[in-house]
């Protein structure tokens, strides 16, 4: 069995939230701040990458 990739979504502000995606499968919503100096975060739930539209060719 493997695990697969952690989902990365393209974004254009620099503030999101997360709530895993769907009600069965997912996990409560937090809001979570993109650094400027990095250009992306990571949720602490899911693990999905949120990569800020302008660092998108550098992450």
């Amino acid at each position: 069995m493997t695990t697969q990739a952690p989902e990365i979504k393209i974004v254009d502000t620099f503030r999101v939230a997360c709530d895993g995606g769907g009600a069965a499968t997912g996990h409560p919503r937090v809001w979570l701040q993109i650094p400027h100096e990095t250009g992306f975060v990571e949720c602490p739930y899911c693990d999905a990458k949120y990569v800020h539209k302008d660092f998108e060719d550098k992450v």
